[in-house]
């Protein structure tokens, strides 16, 4: 069987999100693995780090590649990717999912499409997925 290495990997930077959502690994874990399943990824494991005096690392890796966050709960600012291989999987979808949970008053976001030669530069479609 011959892969495909067709790729899509969603980016953002988001702002004003409250200092609690951001500075709980264990709350962020929890969405970050909900994020996957609502895109239809499959997760294989989870790291998660609460650093002090604040801030989380959580990094979801999938059998489609990762999804990722890294917060600054002082800043309100996190930054978000999720990168999927193959045509199945959207990693639009999880990123939305997550911006449904921390709803940022800020985002800026880019798509790169990968692994069909030069990397393809694209807006992200940014809204809030419906939760159910």
């Amino acid at each position: 069987m011959e892969y495909s290495t067709f790729g899509r990997h969603v980016a953002v930077d988001t702002w004003g999100v409250d200092f609690d959502l951001l500075n709980n690994s264990e709350f962020l874990q929890a969405q970050m693995v909900e994020a996957a399943e609502a895109c239809g990824a499959t997760v294989l494991s989870v790291q998660a780090k609460q650093f002090e005096p604040q801030g989380a690392t959580v990094l979801v890796l999938l059998s489609e590649s990762h999804l990722s966050i890294h917060t600054y709960p002082e800043r309100g600012f996190a930054a978000l990717d999720c990168y999927t291989c193959g045509e199945t999987v959207d990693p639009q979808l999880a990123i939305d999912y997550m911006m449904s949970v921390l709803k940022p008053k800020v985002t800026h976001a880019k798509k790169l499409v990968r692994g069909m030669g030069e990397l393809q530069v694209m807006e992200a479609d940014m809204k809030q997925a419906e939760l159910v």
